[in-house]
């Protein structure tokens, strides 16, 4: 079935960029000490930022302050000099050359199609190295030469087409468009057959208002991580609209504050996932119109919810009919020219992120998806791909420093994420930033005014790789505590991480969901609730839990689940293609699973609601570090406590233990609060949560009382001394 690919009066299949309009407007004044911006954010030249870090000679304002929280990072004060200066002169420059960044970042207004107030249309594209454009489509019969565009300086090429007699636009909203490229050899880019996107010029009568305002930035930050198209337990691409009435209250019921949405950004090959965007300023139209994202979007704000966006930088699709490459008939324009344009392993196009009109295409790029349909921040995929001219391919990263500095370092795209968080922070303060890197790069989530790269978050990457490794070639009883506990731990101080059991990736064709690495074909015939648990299903429900409750509070500042896997879905994830007979059977998430008592999934999902209106409750992830008081390998339990409360877990496959001593800083009573043994989490309601703890002025494990606690075998809960009760009246539903 073919798909439109829908954009509005704003971009095309991307916007095409204007070139600075003098070479000599880039020059920095050096008259001017001090500029403030459109925004009013104050940009300090480097005589002034050189102030208090002058012994080390850095121009970065508050360099020492990244240094005594990291001293390693001092012998690399001329790196972070360096980067940091190379961010201050383009941010300088757009300011001096483009009319401040709030001009520069809205070039969506002026490039691809804008409807004029006439009602002509204006029409704008850079393609510097063409010979010749035209524009053909449905309101001239799709002549390809009855329309040319003319030759502006700077690789623009513009088109006016005055209205119709009757003064409506000579171009229908809802028909279609494509611009034929001639190239300087004579070639003609234009295919006669159909290709599976076309560009539909979106401009209806009317637009989607929007009702409610953003939320404000949580503190706690528990992400839902989505895709549209698999929302849904039929076989069949699934909508915007389904998603905003189905699955937006399910989100709100299990306690996430935030939505990352996969695979918005158009992408002409499904299975891609969404990571081969071929349209960077269209919204997917197989789940729907614009609007309709719009609506789904505002509908979250309504319900309190944050909506990110998973956002494709780091590279484009190889395509050339639907996509940017060779859109002037060059082998460059918006990449690199080849090798260094092309990614090996992923088969696609790398930006050349030092022009000026890639930063206006990148940057305006981000802005308008804020802007247009109200997103809340983004996750930027690929980032390590982007931090390094390895683009991390054959590189393992030891943790040694030296692997973060020095000629390996793709300064020009580093410059690039500073200058996006910056933008994106001065503009909109509770905008929500997310890297995906493997490499660990220090300071990646420390402020542009320390030399960091100024994300809010990072992936906690390694998490949900130890995961799936313990569940492949352990045993039970050979559990590492101690390494479980490292991988949970070991992250960047004063850098706030993301923590997940599992994500997309894990659940995608090739690997399993960690429900169905634990049960396997079980899952199949043994997940009723009316029979009697068997031995493989008893200790995949309890593991499951466990697994995500010690990742949810030991393992970062925030929390991600993907869609499904909070009731533990079962399989793989895969979507249409080849070599599956363009089957829709894995590319679905089966929350029919969930609304039947008599099946079990429904107590995993209990659980997973619980566990975040529980953190809500309490802000664990908001709080420092967690104390880890006990790593015993040979007992396999594991004792922390984060946010005034104690966490225990039990991860021995067959020993419980009575009267088990467990360190606890703050005196008084405990009480239990959350208990994965309880009966409607698929536990076996061994515990009495009418019992106190009192606690005993004996140090023990570094703290300086203790109690005695019963710890049954694969079982975990967390007690606390506050006064705060866990609120049911909240958790209503199934």
């Amino acid at each position: 079935m073919a798909h439109v690919q829908r954009t509005d009066t704003k971009g095309k299949r991307g916007l095409a960029l204007e070139q600075l309009a003098s070479p000599g407007h880039r020059r920095c004044s050096a008259e001017t000490p001090v500029i403030t911006n459109s925004s009013g954010a104050r940009l300090v030249r480097s005589e002034e930022a050189m102030a208090g870090v002058e012994e080390d000679g850095a121009a970065v304002p508050e360099f020492k302050s990244l240094v005594q929280m990291d001293p390693y990072l001092k012998p690399y004060v001329k790196d972070f000099k360096r980067r940091y200066e190379l961010f201050q002169k383009h941010l300088l420059l757009l300011e001096e050359a483009e009319g401040g960044l709030d001009q520069f970042t809205r070039s969506y207004n002026s490039f691809g199609v804008q409807r004029l107030p006439d009602n002509s249309l204006f029409f704008r594209e850079w393609a510097p190295a063409a010979e010749a454009l035209f524009l053909t489509g449905d309101f001239n019969g799709w002549d390809k030469f009855s329309h040319p565009y003319a030759k502006k300086e700077f690789g623009k090429w513009e088109l006016t087409i005055p209205p119709r007699n009757d003064k409506s636009p000579a171009v229908a909203h809802g028909s279609k468009l494509k611009v034929v490229v001639h190239t300087k050899d004579g070639e003609r880019l234009y295919q006669e057959k159909a290709v599976i996107y076309d560009w539909v010029h979106w401009d209806p009568p009317h637009h989607y208002q929007v009702i409610h305002p953003r939320p404000k930035k949580p503190s706690s930050l528990r992400i839902y991580e989505a895709h549209v198209g698999i929302a849904s337990p039929e076989g069949k691409i699934a909508s915007y609209t389904n998603f905003t009435t189905n699955v937006l209250p399910r989100i709100k019921e299990l306690g996430y504050n935030c939505i990352q949405l996969m695979a918005i950004m158009e992408h002409a090959y499904y299975a891609s996932f969404g990571y081969q965007i071929t349209s960077f300023f269209a919204a997917s139209s197989r789940y729907g119109t614009p609007e309709e994202l719009k609506e789904l979007i505002d509908v979250a704000h309504s319900l309190g919810i944050m909506v990110l966006l998973d956002v494709v930088h780091s590279h484009a699709s190889n395509n050339t009919e639907d996509g940017l490459n060779h859109f002037d008939g060059s082998d460059s324009c918006f990449f690199h020219a080849p090798p260094r344009g092309e990614h090996s392993l992923w088969d696609s196009r790398l930006f050349n992120y030092s022009s000026w009109e890639v930063q206006r295409f990148l940057l305006s790029n981000l802005r308008w998806w804020m802007e247009e349909y109200g997103f809340d921040g983004f996750r930027f995929d690929g980032v390590t791909s982007m931090l390094y001219h390895h683009h991390g391919i054959g590189t393992g990263f030891s943790g040694g420093y030296s692997e973060y500095f020095g000629l390996q370092v793709d300064e020009d795209s580093l410059v690039y994420l500073m200058l996006a968080n910056h933008i994106l922070h001065d503009l909109y303060p509770d905008c929500i930033t997310v890297a995906e890197d493997v490499s660990g790069m220090p300071a990646l989530c420390r402020g542009l005014e320390e030399g960091g790269l100024g994300f809010d978050y990072r992936l906690a990457m390694a998490i949900p790789d130890k995961w799936i490794q313990i569940l492949k070639e352990r045993k039970d009883e050979d559990w590492d505590m101690g390494n479980i506990v490292f991988t949970l731990t070991n992250r960047r101080y004063g850098e706030k991480c993301i923590a997940y059991a599992e994500s997309h990736d894990q659940a995608l064709v090739g690997d399993k969901t960690l429900a169905f690495w634990l049960m396997d074909k079980e899952m199949y015939t043994s997940m009723s609730s009316l029979i009697p648990m068997n031995s493989i299903i008893d200790r995949g429900i309890q593991l499951h839990k466990m697994i995500r409750l010690i990742t949810h509070s030991l393992g970062g500042e925030g929390y991600l689940n993907f869609i499904g896997n909070e009731f533990g879905h079962p399989e793989w994830l895969d979507f249409p293609r080849a070599g599956n007979n363009e089957s829709y059977h894995y590319a679905r998430r089966q929350f029919n699973l969930v609304e039947s008592d008599q099946l079990r999934y429904s107590q995993l999902y209990r659980f997973d609601r619980d566990m975040n209106w529980t953190e809500d409750k309490y802000g664990w992830l908001a709080a420092p570090p967690a104390f880890v008081s006990a790593k015993h390998q040979e007992d396999k339990v594991i004792v922390f406590d984060r946010a005034r409360v104690v966490f225990v877990l039990n991860f021995h496959p067959s020993k419980s233990y009575q009267d088990y001593r467990v360190a606890v800083e703050v005196p008084g009573k405990y009480k239990i609060k959350l208990d994965s043994d309880l009966g409607i989490y698929g536990g076996h309601g061994r515990l009495d949560h009418n019992t106190d703890f009192f606690s005993e002025p004996q140090p023990y494990n570094g703290r300086n009382h203790s109690i005695k606690v019963n710890v049954n075998t694969q079982y975990c809960t967390f007690l606390s001394s506050r006064s705060k009760s866990f609120n049911r009246c909240r958790l209503q539903g199934k």
